[in-house]
């Protein structure tokens, strides 16, 4: 057995494991790079930890150590207060609120693991405060940046473009943009009617009840002593007095200090295009320092073991990026001699490698392999480019990749491993039905 073989066997026995054993697969992937990169290649420990994703750890750890002070001193109440007064209590109005926001964020050139780190935290207490389903308001959030992910002046855009423009081929940057923004809509309005948008939107704010608390429980009493507030009931949201609202509207020193600190997270990370994780911890260090009591209870809520899992996956992709199995798998594909069947096989390959590893990065592998038999004019070059795209980068909602471990690590305690399961299952999905689709729609009409 070859070791690109091996290495793929090695990562199906790591999800059989962690599947039938309480392990976590961060731990099993971290071991699985060791056996496969310093025994089996004889990799140098330094070209192992190439791979390891200090960047993603630090968002990660980052922006939820962040976001649970902004919690536990009321100031994701708060914003939660003034959401639910701009959209007037139509609770169906939220999660297309956040898919817009998104979309918007990353049209104006925001990568998309900027703009779910600093929407999710608050997509995700709307979540729990107003019974919409986690996954649900995670995915709107997700899609919404991908949405508006291609656009002329995006990341995204700006990578595929380049290298189409630069392989001489012909392309449309509007219509690339418009292609991905319809496609994740279309997989909005899906998951937002799966999940029970249909309910949400039929749903009577008035006749509610109690809702549970912002903060889930379990969380440490203390939390309530440095400024935690309940969530009121969602009736009182909107039909509550002028005294009620002006009292739970209220801001102390604490959450204004925290709305100038995710201002400038926003500004830093959209504006000046900072580090998302370096900024947030920056802005975390600064708020433990003006209220020190917040800063234990916020550390104990970072999400420790989404973090192993995470680290150690990309670590062990790293490795097989390292021992040639992307490229091989890759070559192999392209390699056929059927156009229709090597883009489909290639948008294949887009997602399911960028479900583990940085689309960023694989757009810019993927997409030329596609470019020998793109000049052969068989098929349109604009489809099969879009199709690739497209396929490459819907597939962010894995739990492995920075969009959907940001979901996944602010997700309620309580339904997080919930979260984490049917985020697999439907990124598998996606990731089999999606790139289908997306050959059809893209790359089957464009057939010469």
């Amino acid at each position: 057995m070859g070791i690109e073989l091996l290495a793929i066997g090695l990562l199906v026995a790591m999800f059989v494991i962690a599947t039938i054993q309480p392990i976590n697969m961060g731990a099993l992937a971290f071991a699985g790079a060791f056996v496969l990169g310093s025994l089996i290649i004889g990799m140098k420990t330094n070209d192992i930890f190439a791979g390891f994703p200090s960047d993603l750890f630090l968002t990660l750890v980052a922006v939820t150590y962040l976001f649970a002070i902004a919690q536990i001193n009321g100031t994701i109440d708060w914003l939660v207060e003034c959401a639910v007064r701009l959209v007037r209590g139509r609770i169906g109005l939220i999660p297309w609120v956040m898919f817009l926001v998104a979309a918007v964020i990353t049209g104006f050139g925001a990568l998309g693991p900027a703009a779910v780190a600093i929407l999710a935290p608050v997509a995700l207490s709307f979540a729990v405060q107003y019974r919409i389903h986690p996954v649900m308001m995670g995915l709107m959030v997700i899609h919404g940046a991908q949405a508006g992910g291609f656009s002329p002046i995006s990341i995204y855009g700006g990578i595929t473009n380049q290298i189409v423009a630069k392989a001489g081929l012909p392309f449309a940057p509007t219509s690339l943009f418009l292609s991905s923004f319809f496609f994740n809509l279309a997989i909005a309005v899906l998951v937002f009617f799966i999940f029970g948008g249909a309910k949400v939107m039929k749903q009577d704010p008035a006749s509610l009840g109690p809702l549970p608390e912002l903060h889930p429980e379990g969380v440490s009493a203390s939390i309530r002593g440095h400024g935690g507030t309940p969530a009121k009931p969602i009736r009182e949201h909107a039909y509550g007095t002028a005294a009620d609202t002006a009292s739970t509207l209220r801001l102390n020193n604490e959450r204004i200090t925290t709305l100038i600190g995710l201002t400038a997270l926003g500004i830093g990370a959209l504006v000046f295009k900072f580090n998302v994780g370096l900024v947030a911890m920056t802005v975390a260090v600064a708020l433990a320092l003006l209220s020190p009591k917040t800063q234990k209870a916020a550390i104990d809520k970072v999400s420790w073991s989404t973090v192993l899992l995470i680290a150690g996956i990309i670590t062990y992709v790293g490795v097989m990026e390292k021992a040639g199995t992307v490229d091989y798998v890759a070559n192999g594909i392209s390699s056929l001699g059927m156009p229709l069947l090597v883009a489909l096989l290639l948008c294949f390959t887009g997602a399911i490698v960028s479900a583990f590893a940085s689309s960023t990065a694989l757009l810019g592998a993927i997409i030329p392999l596609a470019v020998p038999f793109l000049l052969q004019g068989h098929v349109s070059a604009i489809g099969v480019v879009a199709a690739i795209a497209i396929s490459t980068t819907i597939v962010d909602t894995s739990p492995f990749s920075t969009n959907g471990a940001l979901v996944v690590a602010n997700a309620p305690d309580d339904r997080r491993e919930q979260v984490l399961r049917q985020l697999l299952i439907y990124s598998a999905l996606i990731a089999i039905i999606g790139p289908i689709v997306a050959w059809l729609v893209f790359v089957v009409p464009g057939l010469v």
